[in-house]
């Protein structure tokens, strides 16, 4: 559960690590965002290792979307899942990502929505 000025950790290599959620997209005054929404964030750190390749600067307004969260998600079958940390993945404004790498598993529900593009470049599935 993602709302305004919530820190979430960049997940994937555009160059960015840390990026502070501005707007939850999707509705007229919507509050909260969850796994697969998309969301508008400003870039707080970049990785210090390749300030120059970076794909991203400090500072930059740019979208991305929720691929894990701490909030409980519950399936169908009865079972739940929680993650340890907020974490999102850049993207533009075609919803196609900005980095060639996500590091880490995301879950289905990206794999049936229009992200087929982040869940074909993740390590796995929830």
């Amino acid at each position: 559960m993602i709302q305004t000025q919530s820190i979430l950790t960049i997940v994937d290599n555009s160059g960015a690590k840390t990026a502070k959620c501005i707007k939850v997209l999707g509705g007229f005054q919507r509050r909260y965002a969850y796994i697969g929404n998309t969301i508008v964030v400003a870039v707080q750190k970049i990785r210090s290792k390749n300030k120059s390749k970076s794909k991203v600067k400090k500072g930059e307004v740019i979208r991305a979307i929720i691929i894990r969260t701490k909030f409980k998600k519950n399936k169908k079958d009865g079972s739940s899942f929680m993650f340890a940390l907020n974490a999102g993945v850049l993207i533009n404004k075609q919803n196609k990502p900005i980095a060639t790498r996500i590091l880490g598993p995301v879950t289905k529900e990206l794999k049936t929505n229009k992200f087929m593009k982040v869940a074909s470049l993740s390590a796995g599935f929830l």
